[in-house]
């Protein structure tokens, strides 16, 4: 086990534990640190405290972080198509309709099914028992790059780029409507939905800070080919800034029309290119990936006006 202990400052006076040790502990989930927090492995002035414990100046809080725990998922010898690999990273470049991570009564079939079996062993250990290496995930109809740490080193240094804002991260996408213009920004937070827990959405009292720059790459009248920068990676961020300016993503039938009269079986947008810092190495390294068939053949449709 290892123990971490931090005394409180006054620049996060009244703040909650759970989010205090998730915004200091890099790479550690706010969910993760919450579930430490329920089996009393944190200790604020010698006592255990709950997840919505406000901390004060001069607190003492002491966190004990469980041993690595052996995941109950199998590797499976399931096809990669990895564009980089070496002792820090993997760049994968994940196809439509597979999900990141197994989650509970859903463990086979997953990239990290495929990456335990690739990579063995070697995988970071921070983000739980169901999401070794995983630092980032894309959603399960998206398709593009996603980085894999294969050590804690790694997973640290890629969640800190994560955290400043500083990895380059551009996604593909097809939206309806047209733009009156070439490039913009939204600006607003997103949360879950009180009324649907299981949607995200614009959220100015709950939400958490998200920020989108797009720029249009090319016009079909009723239909926009963009590209998409994030600053920020929440939850579905990108599919619900679109769809709060009244250009939801083609085939996004949550937070967009319930019809996809395209049949994509899921939205039209694909994690195009990614660049860090390398952990070991320093130097900034980019990536791109090509856009997959089904989104080249969606644009040739557009182009020849067979919509």
């Amino acid at each position: 086990m290892e123990e971490k202990t931090f005394i409180v400052d006054d620049a996060w006076e009244d703040l909650r534990i759970d989010k205090y040790l998730s915004m200091l502990m890099d790479g550690y989930s706010r969910s993760y640190i919450q579930k430490i927090i329920s089996d009393k492995a944190v200790i604020v002035n010698l006592k255990p405290v709950k997840a919505n414990y406000r901390i004060s100046v001069g607190d003492v809080v002491t966190i004990t972080l469980p041993e690595p725990v052996r995941l109950d998922v199998k590797p499976e010898n399931i096809p990669l198509d990895i564009l980089y690999e070496d002792e820090d990273v993997l760049l994968i470049n994940k196809p439509k309709d597979m999900v990141v991570h197994p989650a509970p009564g859903h463990y086979s079939g997953t990239l990290v099914n495929a990456v335990m079996y690739h990579c063995g062993d070697q995988l970071s250990t921070i983000n739980g028992v169901l999401r070794p290496g995983i630092v980032h995930r894309i959603d399960k109809d998206t398709t593009g790059l996603l980085v894999v740490c294969k050590n804690d080193k790694a997973h640290r240094a890629i969640a800190e780029q994560l955290s400043v804002h500083s990895i380059t991260r551009a996604y593909h996408a097809i939206v309806y409507n047209n733009f009156t213009e070439d490039e913009g920004t939204v600006d607003a937070p997103i949360g879950r939905m009180a009324t649907d827990r299981k949607k995200m959405g614009i959220n100015q009292k709950n939400g958490r800070p998200a920020v989108t720059h797009y720029r249009v790459l090319e016009r079909f009248g009723r239909y926009t080919y963009i590209e998409c920068r994030l600053e920020t990676g929440r939850t579905h961020q990108i599919r619900v800034h679109m769809a709060s300016i009244g250009h939801p993503l083609l085939g996004d039938t949550i937070y967009g029309p319930v019809k996809d009269s395209f049949r994509l079986q899921g939205q039209a947008l694909h994690a195009k290119i990614l660049g860090f810092i390398h952990p070991s190495t320093g130097e900034y390294m980019e990536f791109e990936s090509p856009l997959p068939a089904y989104f080249t053949e969606l644009l040739a449709r557009l182009r020849n006006g067979r919509v």
